[in-house]
């Protein structure tokens, strides 16, 4: 009588057992699929048939607003100024003949009252200077320093004369250290034969 209450096809379980479930043919069969979501995804790799990574852009510095860079081809050097000629420089060079007449005119001055050693000293001075001018071994600014010292000398501007002949022996001492002792003792004797004549006239008033 029991096998009344057995379904066909199940000859293992009774009318009241729980049916059950083929999950490996769920599993195959051709319902939804869920995604899995903890599945770790690689990063793409790039080869060298593919195209390349593409390298991060660097920000270039934008000049402050309102102001532009220059441009290069503006950018100049910068001027040399010209050179100004030097004190007493001059275009034409004084003769030496212009130098030596007011020289020997104030050493013939002092013959009259200075001892005879002292103008032969100062005499052979001035032909060392003579020497040295006429052989090239002056430089223009002394010469033309040296004419203007002369020039003093002719007016009797003894302040004026004394002047450059300290400055001549502060910038050109190599070249005047053999015989500009002997135009200062010309001067200090001129000086002291005149010695009220000490400030500059215009030869022409």
């Amino acid at each position: 009588m029991s096998d009344r209450f057995v379904k066909p096809g199940n000859q293992e379980h009774g009318w009241n057992d729980p049916p059950q479930f083929s999950y490996g043919s769920q599993k195959d069969s051709g319902g939804p699929k869920r995604n899995i979501l903890n599945k770790r995804v690689h990063a793409p790799q790039f080869t060298g048939s593919g195209a390349e990574m593409p390298s991060p852009s660097v920000a270039m510095p934008t000049p402050p607003r309102g102001m532009n860079p220059p441009p290069m081809d503006s950018i100049t050097p910068p001027s040399v100024c010209p050179k100004t000629p030097s004190d007493g420089k001059m275009e034409t060079e004084p003769s030496f003949e212009d130098v030596q007449e007011p020289l020997y005119g104030a050493l013939n001055a002092c013959r009259h009252t200075v001892k005879k050693q002292i103008c032969d000293d100062v005499e052979r001075r001035l032909k060392l200077f003579e020497d040295m001018w006429k052989s090239g071994k002056l430089s223009h600014l002394v010469k033309h320093r040296m004419h203007r010292l002369s020039q003093d000398l002719k007016r009797k501007n003894w302040d004026a004369a004394d002047e450059i002949h300290r400055g001549l022996m502060v910038d050109h001492v190599a070249e005047v250290s053999q015989w500009m002792v002997g135009v200062k003792r010309l001067i200090a004797e001129a000086r002291s034969l005149n010695p009220e004549q000490n400030i500059c006239t215009d030869p022409g008033s």
